[in-house]
């Protein structure tokens, strides 16, 4: 359906992008904007902001941005059309409805999935108690699972041949389509349909209201995988369940424990530590986080003590604490995981372990010191920058202070030197290059080494970005800049290109709309790209003056380059050769002033 502009804008003026987005993603104000794990891919440190003065929001990780409208329809997958009604219905507006039948029958369709998997959950655990489940029961016994604990988690058995839950569903008169949408079987046109799990221990997963949404499955023997998850369907995402947290959710502890899968939830259970959960063969996810934080305030992670595990935790913490929950770690060692330390040293010593779990950030500080030798003054001193650059990630100071003092304690450094150096970066850095600085981080990768060549290029580009939202959040500056700074001087064409479209709608209008800037490119990747040019902020400039030393860089650098480019391509003409002249005299002598720092 075609909405006019005008219609559009009021729908949009009526819904502001920092509640919707709230809804969905924990935002933290850092500044002018918010900032909060990306929501359309995994990461640890946030690089999704959101920008409420000029509507919009961006993410430095994945380049995906846009306005409230682009947000819901790639977050929900929803069409245009259902952005626009969804968004009209929730600030009041009439619009024309949609077609509730087509509500209905997918209501229905949600229905008919979660009968399968139920009857699937039944069949299963039928088959584990039958004769012909001895094998997957001798595992779980093997394991010193007890009967109770079996009933409790619904475990099954899919028998050894890989037909025999489809000639079940048959039997029962469930047709092809809609068995082919469950996840729980293969179909192709040469071999049919095929069971996806057979001979394997199944392991029913749940949502929070109890419903069998998918399964795990647990191959017997040295079959590959060795362990396989349902599909994703219209009533599971590996994204959006954890495993165990229908159980979880009831406890009266004040913290969850976030294991690596399953069998680590289920004998912490067996255990009496029945605050387990596990997500589902993916990565940890920042939607991971936004459903543990209805529940808890608290996670302490139990994952494996061994490097992959440490690798997992790295990959975790930072999620969890953009997500504002509190995050320990469990230390094991020496044994590998929950299952071998309860059973070694009993349930009393586990519960010490876990009382005594080590702060999240200094957890990661301390995987990264072992990456240096600190007995090298060179390499301890790299060590100590980029542990300041990691620092930069709190956004609040009292939150930085105190971590900045624990780190000074911890590894012999002057704790005012220290928060020097940690200020200092914090005013030299956009939060793109914190941003990346940290992604350096997650991969092991040691920041601030790149080629010579790479930090000029990258530097120019940066204070090209910088200019246009520094034009965005404060339009007076045109003013102030007139006759010194041209759209011209932007040697990025697109830069250039946003530059000129700032400039003719300050004169026109008076004001700034940076979303209708964005929204007249239609090209995806200039489009994620402007998004960006409009969400590229300063790590830190506060302090007197700061602002005003800020742009005077910014306009120096971008004008000494225009002026070189301007030099190198007229060199031969002796009056542009005097323009050139004037213009580094006029660029010495620059000293802009904002009214703020006056």
């Amino acid at each position: 359906m075609h909405y006019s502009d005008e219609l559009l804008e009021e729908i949009r003026s009526r819904n502001d992008i920092v509640d919707i987005i709230g809804g969905y993603v924990k935002l933290q104000r850092k500044g002018s904007n918010y900032f909060g794990l990306c929501p359309f891919h995994n990461e640890k440190t946030p690089s999704f902001s959101v920008s409420p003065s000029k509507q919009m929001y961006y993410c430095f990780g994945c380049h995906r941005g846009g306005s409230v409208f682009t947000f819901l329809m790639e977050y929900e997958n929803l069409s245009f059309d259902e952005a626009v009604h969804q968004l009209a219905e929730r600030a009041g507006m009439q619009l024309p409805e949609h077609q509730s039948a087509a509500d209905r029958q997918r209501a229905s369709r949600r229905q008919q999935l979660l009968d399968v998997n139920k009857l699937a959950a039944e069949y299963y655990y039928l088959k584990l108690k039958s004769e012909a489940g001895e094998q997957g029961r001798r595992y779980l016994k093997g394991r010193e699972l007890t009967d109770d604990t079996i009933l409790h988690f619904g475990l099954g058995y899919a028998g050894k041949y890989n037909d025999e839950l489809y000639q079940f569903m048959k039997s029962r008169g469930y047709r092809d389509e809609l068995l082919r949408d469950t996840g729980l079987f293969n179909a192709d046109e040469k071999r049919g349909f095929r069971d996806k799990f057979w001979n394997r221990v199944m392991f029913p997963i749940m949502d929070v209201n109890n419903k069998v949404i998918a399964f795990g499955g647990r191959v017997m023997g040295d079959g590959k995988p060795k362990y396989l998850n349902s599909n994703e369907t219209d009533i599971f995402n590996k994204r959006r369940n954890l495993y165990g947290l229908n159980y979880a959710r009831r406890t009266r502890r004040n913290y969850l424990i976030l294991c690596e899968g399953y069998m680590d939830v289920i004998q912490m259970y067996q255990a009496g530590f029945t605050n387990a959960v596990a997500s589902l063969g993916t990565a940890f996810t920042s939607e991971h986080c936004l459903l543990l934080k209805r529940y808890t305030k608290e996670v302490r992670l139990a994952y494996d003590s061994d490097e992959a595990g440490h690798d997992a935790a790295l990959r975790a913490i930072p999620v969890l604490r953009e997500a504002g929950i509190n995050v320990r770690v469990i230390r094991m060692e020496p044994c590998k995981d929950p299952d071998e330390y309860i059973k070694k040293f009993g349930r009393d010593k586990f519960e010490e372990v876990i009382e005594k779990a080590q702060n999240g950030f200094m957890f990661e500080i301390e995987q990264m010191a072992g990456r240096y030798d600190m007995t090298d003054p060179g390499e301890r001193s790299d060590f100590i920058q980029a542990s300041a650059r990691k620092m930069l990630i709190f956004g609040e100071p009292v939150v930085r202070d105190s971590y900045e003092k624990a780190f000074a304690a911890e590894y012999g450094v002057r704790f005012e030197d220290f928060r020097d150096l940690v200020n200092r970066l914090g005013a030299s850095m956009t939060e793109e290059q914190v941003i990346r600085d940290a992604h350096r981080s997650e991969t092991g990768q040691r920041a601030g080494r790149e080629a010579p060549a790479a930090r000029k290029d990258d530097s120019l580009l940066s204070a090209q970005k910088l200019m246009i939202s520094w034009f965005s959040n404060e339009p007076k500056l045109i003013d102030v800049l007139d006759g010194i700074l041209e759209p011209e001087d932007f040697s990025d064409p697109l830069c250039r290109k946003v530059a000129g479209m700032i400039y003719d709608q300050y004169k026109k209008e008076g004001s700034i709309t940076p979303v209708r800037i964005v929204d007249s490119f239609e090209n995806t990747d200039e489009y994620n790209t402007v998004c960006e040019l409009f969400n590229t902020t300063l790590a830190g400039a506060d302090g007197h003056g700061a602002r005003s030393k800020a742009v005077n860089d910014l306009v120096k650098r971008i004008k000494r380059d225009s002026l070189d480019r301007y030099r190198n391509e007229h060199a031969s003409d002796p009056e542009a050769m005097e323009r050139y002249i004037q213009g580094r005299r006029m660029l010495n002598d620059l000293k802009i002033k904002l009214q703020e720092d006056e």
